[in-house]
């Protein structure tokens, strides 16, 4: 969700834990639910408009399509004795607090991780850009857990048209390069609004930003949040916790 996403989140999980031999590295079921309704249209946002001004008004028939198939796939991967749940996917977390009413093992928020690293490298209040996709915005996916510790920056609606959303549609398609290009200007007009950190928080962005880069860049970025990143970090700290690999 999507599948280019899902794949950066378990190359990050092994490359994080990488072994001399085949039995060291960690145990885990990757469910390409690429057949899911897609979240950004599901939300219903109007293309150009990500203002935060007005409520969001719920499609109730769209949302309900959307949770049960993220519930189906959660509970494939419950009956397969997972021990917890990531869900490499920003604007599927709108939906995680009926998931976690439903699904019986931990479901990892993904924005809270995301959340928890900027509190160790940013100070309270400051400015923290936010690129996404609009359904991500709209939604308060992550304004509802940064808003009262920091103030979140968004591009102007020209810049999330023509080159966010832009960007995220050409990963989708394989077209990287391009799509690195096309994000350059969305990243410049939030350092120009002098912001500590960039969430990259649509899961296709850190293909495009560092798929030329090594592993080490994109550990050491002084400018990106990666939640795909912190999301593999995560998880290894409580798989390693957990004991899960002796639990297949």
């Amino acid at each position: 969700m999507g599948t280019q996403a899902g794949l950066d989140f378990c190359n990050k999980l092994a490359v994080l834990n990488r072994g001399k031999i085949d039995q060291e590295y960690p145990l885990f079921l990757l469910y390409n639910k690429s057949n899911i309704p897609g979240r950004p249209e599901s939300i219903g946002v109007q293309t150009g408009n990500i203002s935060n001004s007005k409520p969001l008004k719920k499609n109730k028939k769209k949302y309900q399509a959307v949770l049960n198939s993220l519930l189906r796939g959660c509970r494939l991967l419950q009956k397969n004795n997972c021990k917890f749940i990531v869900i490499p996917c920003n604007t599927a977390h709108y939906w995680y607090d009926d998931l976690k009413k439903k699904i019986k093992i931990p479901i990892i928020n993904m924005p809270y991780e995301v959340f928890k690293v900027t509190k160790k490298t940013c100070r309270k209040n400051s400015k923290i850009g936010l690129l996404a996709t609009e359904g991500t915005l709209k939604t308060g996916v992550y304004n509802k857990i940064f808003d009262k510790d920091y103030n979140l920056k968004f591009p102007i609606n020209s810049l999330q048209k023509n080159c966010v959303n832009k960007a995220i549609k050409l990963v989708k398609m394989g077209n990287v390069k391009l799509a690195e290009k096309t994000i350059r200007p969305a990243i410049q007009y939030l350092l120009n609004q002098k912001c500590k950190k960039i969430i990259l928080g649509c899961t296709e962005l850190p293909i495009a930003i560092f798929a030329f880069k090594s592993f080490k860049n994109v550990k050491e970025s002084k400018i990106f949040l990666d939640p795909n990143l912190i999301l593999a970090v995560s998880s290894m700290n409580r798989y390693k916790s957990k004991n899960v690999r002796t639990n297949f």
